[in-house]
């Protein structure tokens, strides 16, 4: 007969409060918007506690922690917390709390930074093209863009917009980038448990055979790398933020065996 009370007993305290922390916020981005609405306000808590990017007007610094407890949908935040318990329970048996807390956060953060980096890298060339159109007060400048535009707008006649036209656009521009989820940490546990477990054997969900732990994280990391750089369309994963997690993950891991 199973024993909620024992499972619960046996998730280490730390695992236990990020799944209850994550599972909290998932539901109250589902709970608060139409309790809110009842007042006369709009809340959004994805908006809030998601991470936009760096030149937003709607970024600020803590994102690069808070968006790692938002998700989605139920699918995402489901598979994250899974993940989570199934990886973060042996590491934290096997560091302690305190450890696995900071290599959690850190992971998260570094997923972040490399989520900025790669929009930074991404979008400079526009950006770059919609400051000189305000300078020149003309859309010509930015009628090679237009394509590329054309994914995040519907326009017309592009080269007749002003320096103010084109400032409300690259305002708009700027605040579409939103990056939410724990996966970046997560990909920083599976890295770490490949490393440290390394003939632990692992099955993915769509290859039903069991896989040593290094070789999973390798094939996963390379997977990423690809999908990252394929940037196909309509793909809105953010496969760097994965890699950033793994890559902090390596740094991490690195520092503490130096310091033994």
């Amino acid at each position: 007969m199973f024993n909620r009370s024992s499972f619960l007993d046996s998730i280490p305290p730390v695992v236990k409060n990020l799944l209850a922390i994550n599972i909290i916020l998932w539901l109250a981005t589902l709970v608060l918007p139409g309790f809110f609405r009842r007042w006369g306000m709009e809340v959004d808590l994805t908006d809030i506690l998601g991470m936009h990017y760096w030149g937003s007007e709607k970024f600020n610094p803590a994102q690069l922690i808070t968006f790692g407890f938002m998700h989605g949908g139920f699918n995402h935040m489901f598979f994250n917390m899974f993940a989570i318990y199934m990886f973060g329970s042996s590491l934290e048996n096997l560091w302690g709390s305190r450890k696995f807390l900071t290599y959690y956060i850190i992971t998260g953060i570094g997923a972040g930074i490399i989520q900025q980096v790669f929009w930074t890298v991404e979008y400079q060339s526009l950006i770059n093209a919609m400051n000189e159109g305000i300078a020149a007060n003309s859309g010509s400048i930015l009628m090679p863009f237009e394509a590329e535009l054309a994914k995040y707008f519907r326009i017309t006649g592009l080269a007749s917009f002003d320096a103010v036209s084109i400032m409300e656009m690259k305002n708009m521009f700027m605040n579409l980038p939103i990056t939410v989820g724990a996966s970046g940490s997560v990909f920083g546990l599976l890295l770490a448990f490949g490393w440290l477990f390394p003939e632990a054997r692992l099955m993915m969900l769509f290859f039903p055979v069991p896989i040593k732990a290094r070789i999973f994280v390798l094939l996963y990391g390379v997977m990423e790398l690809f999908l990252g750089v394929a940037n196909f369309s309509g793909d809105n994963v953010a496969h760097f933020a994965h890699l950033g997690g793994m890559l902090f993950g390596v740094f991490m891991i690195l520092y503490w065996k130096k310091k033994n």
